[in-house]
């Protein structure tokens, strides 16, 4: 009875570790001070425009300070995702 080849060694490739990966550096101070603030004064530009106090809403309110408030309020969002 013919007998089987045994496996061929297969030829190992040399191990290359996996690049490191560069730390990234922490967000600055200011950066979410910044964030609070964008999100406060849009907080309070809706709150204002609805209380009147707002120049131009002594009839009511008006929708241009609430788009302004609200397109604040998302880029201190925006900058919250960015924040390490």
């Amino acid at each position: 009875m013919p007998e089987s080849r045994g496996r061929q060694k297969q030829r190992r490739r040399p191990y290359v570790p996996a690049p490191q990966k560069k730390k990234r550096k922490p967000s600055p101070r200011w950066f979410g001070v910044l964030i609070l603030g964008l999100m406060g004064v849009g907080v309070a530009m809706i709150v204002l425009n609805y209380m009147g106090l707002l120049p131009g809403t002594e009839f009511g309110a008006r929708n241009l300070y609430l788009w302004l408030g609200l397109g604040l309020i998302a880029l201190g969002f925006a900058g919250a995702t960015q924040w390490r």
